[in-house]
């Protein structure tokens, strides 16, 4: 009796200590402890379920298959919990439904959970149709039945069928439970606020409040429709209840910094360590996310190290994500060669830290080593890698990767479209584009983009038409780009259609479409209607104020312009940038205002602290070229920031063309073919100019030169038919 009693002893205590792991989802430090144990005594079936859990939860395949082995070495596997664990172990870490059906088979007396399970395997692996012919196969008065299916078809995104199931659950009289009810919130977002607010009231009503599922998804809910006082509110109750738990402070952490509100959110972390709740992985990912500064992040990072959380994937691939967000490449080089185990995120992190830096060279040995080492690269990897490459052959290479390995995700196909667009292979990427089953709003957007980008306007416009016959609606940018399409075009019939659009569909108060119609409307030749635009924008921004400057340059309004650029500095948090210096000068230069450019220019170095451009420096140039002040801008060249530029040169050398400066055009002219060798517009305008001069001898050189080099000017065109 008492050697009886010796043996149970340890397995009572070691299953206290896996239970209380698992609680606080420590699943690595459950295996680990199961494994050090195991080398002791030969675990019971309690012990082995738990561990078989532990591994579903860590998605430990692998080590979920040895337990599976040593559970039918040991005839464990015959235990109704022991089955039912090896089923959330197919389900969750191997994602094989074939393995789940299968133990589900071994099972001689399928209890309500090996049922729920196998249905939750059906719905979230397999179709949301399959789902639902097992569901009608099952008896359907158990509420975990209904809870499984549900959960199965909000994970799967599917969220009128979840909406569908708890109706006719209601309708049976079947009761929700807290699971039930959590789902349900889950599904809450902002444009189903007032649906979430209803299920609240039902949950108030039900007495379910106090469950702590219920609370942390009300938390959730709170967080994600932008509700930040009732997320609080909901959280406070919860204390007075007791029904707060590590969860509740988690959602409350990653609820504040969704807000970016990091204060707040190592303020909870703060009262979560003063209270009875330890951290948990969770936590310190949440925390990681919020740091708002390198000083909080090393902070947390050290209290992670602390707690023993070193060892977890989860936890260093969010202070590796978080240094990498601040620029540190050392420090998330040290912690990923200090990781024992490493996923996929963890070389994610690493490719577009690189890339983030420009080091795509890094970026690409860092995924070569991933392939190496086994790692099976996903939508993000290869998204990464598309999205920030400069090289053709690099874009080219991974399609190819992608056709054989099968992985034709919508993401990874819209990163294609893109990067073709980007390296000018539009016909690639429209035939990829073309070939996506099912386009989403990216795709449309990505495929118009590239024939604006590559110079094909009317094509672009053809697809945001398509786009439009389609369930998918366009969003602020897909207009965006359609008003540049209109304004390149000068297509105002069409700017004017897609105005009416923005109007209908309630898009007026986005700043960035209001933005695209001045612009449009001004490049189309009508200034008063880019006017109104302006004057109807309640909030404006910078590049608002240097769409009205540049539209009032653009039509030879450069004392408008002035004015504007006046208004715009009084403007509460308007600050102006490199561009509107360069618009407003551009003013100035077209109507003459000499004394309002230089004071212009004075401004932006002496009160913004901006470094003049090249483009700053043309059109002081122009400026003082056309108004005859050939000296000063010849001083301009000379003494200027970016010297003898090819651009301001020409500027300089049209104001000698215009003013007949022979001994300054000579000049010039030498300075723009010492940049830019045999241009033959050098050579015609200083021939021009030499004839104004009534230097014909020089002139008829020059021409006589170009014929000797074979230099010969391309001859004009034009769209007017006469």
């Amino acid at each position: 009796m008492k050697l009886c009693c010796y043996y149970k002893e340890p397995h009572i205590k070691l299953n206290h200590m896996l239970a209380a792991l698992a609680r606080s989802n420590q699943h690595t430090q459950s295996l680990k402890l199961f494994v050090h144990a195991h080398s002791s005594f030969t675990p019971d079936h309690y012990i082995l379920s738990t561990a078989i859990t532990a591994a579903a939860n860590a998605r430990r395949a692998a080590f979920g298959a040895q337990l599976h082995a040593l559970a039918v070495r040991t005839g464990l596997g015959a235990h109704s919990h022991v089955a039912n664990s090896l089923l959330s172990l197919y389900a969750k870490a191997h994602r094989d439904l074939a393995s789940v059906k299968l133990t589900f088979q071994e099972i001689d007396c399928p209890d309500a959970y090996s049922w729920t399970t196998l249905l939750s395997a059906c719905a979230k692996l397999d179709s949301v149709e399959h789902a639902l012919k097992v569901f009608d196969g099952i008896p359907k008065g158990h509420i975990a039945v209904w809870n499984a299916v549900i959960t199965g078809c909000a994970e799967k995104g599917n969220r009128d069928f979840a909406f569908g199931l708890f109706r006719d659950m209601n309708k049976m009289g079947v009761k929700a439970d807290k699971y039930t009810f959590a789902t349900m919130l889950s599904l809450c977002s902002l444009e189903l606020f007032d649906y979430g607010r209803h299920v609240h009231s039902v949950v108030i009503k039900s007495g379910f409040l106090g469950w702590t599922s219920v609370v942390n998804s009300l938390i959730t809910m709170y967080f994600k429709c932008g509700c930040v006082v009732d997320a609080c509110e909901v959280f406070e109750e919860a204390e007075e209840g007791g029904s707060r738990d590590y969860v509740s402070y988690n959602a409350m952490i990653d609820g504040f910094a969704s807000v970016e509100r990091s204060e707040d959110a190592f303020l909870i972390f703060r009262d979560m360590q003063k209270g009875c709740f330890d951290p948990t992985e969770v936590t310190f990912v949440s925390v990681m996310s919020s740091c708002s500064s390198l000083r909080a992040g090393c902070q947390a990072q050290s209290q992670a190290i602390k707690m023993g959380f070193v060892g977890c994937v989860a936890v260093n691939n969010a202070m590796m994500t978080m240094y990498s967000g601040f620029g540190e490449v050392i420090e998330v080089q040290n912690i990923f060669e200090g990781m024992e185990e490493r996923d996929v995120v963890s070389w994610n992190i690493m490719v577009s830290m690189f890339l983030q830096e420009n080091l795509e060279e890094e970026a690409m040995l860092s995924y070569l080593k991933m392939r190496r080492e086994g790692i099976e690269p996903d939508e993000f990897t290869y998204g990464s890698l598309l999205a920030a490459t400069d090289s053709l052959q690099v874009v080219e290479m991974i399609h190819s990767l992608l056709c054989k390995s099968g992985l034709v995700k919508i993401e990874v196909l819209n990163a294609l479209v893109s990067a073709y667009c980007r390296h000018g292979k539009i016909k690639r990427a429209f035939q990829i584009f073309s070939g996506v089953p099912y386009k989403s709003l990216i795709s449309w957007n990505s495929i118009i983009s590239g024939f604006l980008m590559n110079g094909h306007p009317l094509q672009g416009l053809e697809q945001f038409s398509a786009l439009l016959s389609t369930q998918v609606k366009p969003n602020a940018y897909s207009l965006s780009l359609v008003l540049s399409i209109c304004s390149s075009m000068s297509a105002m019939s069409h700017g004017k259609q897609v105005h009416g659009y923005i109007l209908r569909h309630g898009f007026s108060s986005e700043v960035s479409l209001g933005n695209a119609l001045v612009t449009m409307y001004a490049k189309c030749g009508s200034l008063d209607k880019a006017l109104r635009v302006f004057d109807a924008m309640v909030e404006r921004d910078t590049i608002t104020w240097n769409a009205i400057i540049s539209a009032y340059a653009q039509h030879g309004r450069g004392e408008e312009a002035v004015c504007c650029f006046e208004a715009m500095q009084t403007s509460p948090g308007i600050k102006p940038d490199q561009a509107t210096f360069t618009s407003v000068l551009s003013a100035c230069s077209h109507a003459g205002l000499v004394d309002d450019g230089i004071r212009i220019f004075d401004t932006m170095v002496k009160v913004y602290g901006f470094v003049p451009s090249v483009d700053h420096f043309s059109c002081i140039v122009d400026l003082l070229g056309r108004s005859g002040y050939l000296d000063e801008a010849e001083r301009v060249i000379k003494s200027g920031y970016f010297g003898a530029h090819s651009n301001i040169c020409w500027s300089l050398f049209s104001a000698c063309a215009a003013h007949g400066n022979l001994g300054l055009g000579r000049t010039v002219a030498r300075l723009i073919l010492e940049r830019d060798h045999n241009n033959p517009s050098v050579y015609v305008l200083l021939s021009n100019i030499c004839a104004a001069a009534g230097q014909w001898e020089e002139a008829a050189n020059l021409r006589e030169m170009m014929r000797e080099f074979g230099t010969i000017k391309q001859p004009g065109c034009s769209w007017i038919r006469t």
